[in-house]
């Protein structure tokens, strides 16, 4: 069961005991991501994540903020996405006060040092390149600038090289400013605590936030009428492809059939995508499918790494796949294995702190309402095979069709004629 306190200041701050664990994880989460950002800044989210490791007053270099939990085995960094940034760090309960004290101190106190902000910058185009170099990764890439185009969503969250090399203090200084403040700001602490005491650690240590009204992001703009492709021209040894629809917000009732939806579909090993384009044809290593949701938008898709000479006959494949679920309606097996495999690998992902953690946080920052898991599961339950019907119609039109590829072609017109339901 999980405490929820909102301070004067508009800090929320979670706790969430847990038994059976000498573990504590705090994690704190802010509002902001690359949906937040315009076109000339794109990419600052993500950089400014990284100089919150580079030195506080109290802890100058980056050795003096790792070293502390370093010394007790502690565990910690730090992640942006889309429409959340998050700093979280983990250790046995009896060091709570270290764990507090460092995620405190480097989220309130960063210097963003001009020098340390110019060598940095080296580091992330080697991340880009990086991505870059892994078709697996970067295919999302292609995915989201195939949807969204030329707004937030459909940029990078890693930003461009240019904005990154030119980047400066005040530009960091600037953002935070903006962004990281009370009312944007989720702590939440898991594990072997005591709410009232953790609670009382938390006010101490985060007496100093800043107190303002949040920047809210640029909310998604989506218009399609035809079934779209994108083709990122690479010389690869396998295709790497994206093939689905545009679906439904978290804020939709649709999106729990749309899970299971996406799990009957290519949930597991046995699911029909899996079935049909590995175990049946063996074109793939890899072949899954799943459903996103953010807070304004959504989609379905099938991810597989394809030999390139058979790219043509998987698209065929999945197609069938989805025209079969959405002409006939699945049976009460399927379905009951579908909320079952959810059930079952939904509660196997909390068991530990940081998942814990995760899992209240992102609901009170994105929702301002927290569901506890068994409720999640018992709107997994209420899902009827109409509902899968249902979905699977409204999803599955050639129009909302999209379909983004990593691999040598350069002729995007011979994957367009396949893109029909």
């Amino acid at each position: 069961m999980h405490n929820k306190r909102t301070l004067k200041n508009g800090l929320r701050i979670i706790t969430v005991p847990m038994k059976g664990t000498q573990a504590v994880t705090v994690l704190v989460l802010v509002g902001v991501g690359s949906k937040n950002e315009t076109k000339e800044i794109n990419g600052i989210s993500h950089f400014l994540e990284h100089m919150f490791f580079k030195g506080t007053k109290k802890r100058p270099n980056t050795t003096a903020i790792i070293e502390p939990l370093d010394r007790v085995g502690g565990m910690y960094n730090a992640f942006t996405g889309k429409e959340q940034t998050g700093f979280w760090a983990k250790a046995n309960s009896e060091n709570l006060d270290i764990v507090l004290d460092w995620v405190s101190d480097i989220f309130l106190n960063s210097q963003f040092d001009e020098k340390k902000i110019n060598k940095e910058k080296g580091v992330i185009i080697q991340e880009m390149k990086m991505y870059l170099d892994t078709p697996m990764i970067n295919i999302q890439n292609v995915w989201e600038k195939l949807l969204y185009g030329n707004q937030p969503s459909g940029w990078p969250v890693i930003g461009e090289k240019d904005n990154i090399m030119r980047f400066q203090r005040k530009d960091f200084v600037d953002y935070k400013k903006k962004h990281y403040l009370a009312s944007n700001t989720v702590v939440c602490i898991a594990g072997n605590i005591e709410p009232e005491i953790t609670e009382r650690k938390v006010r101490k240590y985060f007496k100093r936030i800043k107190i303002k009204e949040p920047t809210p992001s640029l909310k998604v703009i989506e218009k399609q009428i035809n079934p779209e492709v994108l083709i990122h021209y690479k010389k690869t040894d396998q295709t790497h492809l994206h093939l689905g629809v545009r679906g439904y917000s978290m804020f939709n009732p649709s999106k729990y059939a749309q899970l299971v939806l996406a799990t009957i579909l290519g949930g597991y090993m046995s699911s029909r995508v899996w079935i049909s384009v590995r175990e049946k044809k063996g074109l793939a290593y890899y072949v899954k499918t799943n459903a996103e949701e953010m807070t304004d938008t959504g989609f379905l898709v099938t991810r597989a790494g394809i030999d390139h000479q058979k790219v043509k006959l998987a698209i065929s494949l999945i197609l069938k796949e989805y025209c079969k679920i959405k002409n006939r309606k699945v049976s009460k097996s399927e379905l009951q294995k579908a909320k079952d495999n959810i059930k079952g690998s939904f509660y196997l992902s909390l068991e530990s702190s940081d998942a814990q953690a995760a899992f209240y946080a992102d609901q009170e920052l994105s929702k301002n309402k927290i569901l506890s898991p068994s409720e999640e599961i018992s709107r997994i339950e209420k899902v009827t095979a109409d509902d899968i019907l249902k979905v699977a119609n409204d999803i599955f039109q050639s129009s909302k069709l999209n379909l983004a590829l990593i691999g040598p072609f350069e002729d995007k017109k011979q994957f367009e004629k396949l893109l029909k339901i």
